[in-house]
């Protein structure tokens, strides 16, 4: 016997109203972090993204009895980890700009290499 998904309304509306809640939050908080900090807080959002990656590999993994929870679930994987690759890109790239060159003689190139 097949189940059928039954939506309640208040729920759903609920669940709306958190997610735009939780958007529009997000988006204030990260367009007022100072420059400077953004390599941290890149770093605590790979942290996080890695825990969804876990959470998701549980959903897409669990034995469920509708197929549209694990197809979700294996969206949730997918869109995790390029969230984790692309947020460690990111930080390795911004920590490169803050990196010193050590500055060399002139001449000291052309010794070494012969």
């Amino acid at each position: 016997m097949e189940q059928q998904l039954v939506f309640d309304p208040r729920v759903l509306m609920a669940s709306l109203y958190v997610f735009a809640l939780a958007a529009f939050l997000g988006y204030q908080i990260i367009s007022r972090v100072p420059p400077l900090l953004h390599t941290p807080l890149m770093s605590a959002t790979n942290a996080l993204s890695a825990i969804s990656v876990v959470g998701a590999l549980v959903m897409a993994g669990r034995e469920n009895h509708h197929e549209v929870s694990t197809w979700l679930g294996f969206i949730a994987v997918i869109s995790a980890s390029i969230n984790v690759i692309g947020g460690f890109l990111i930080t390795d790239r911004m920590l490169k700009m803050f990196k010193r060159e050590v500055p060399t003689k002139p001449g000291a190139r052309k010794r070494s290499a012969k």
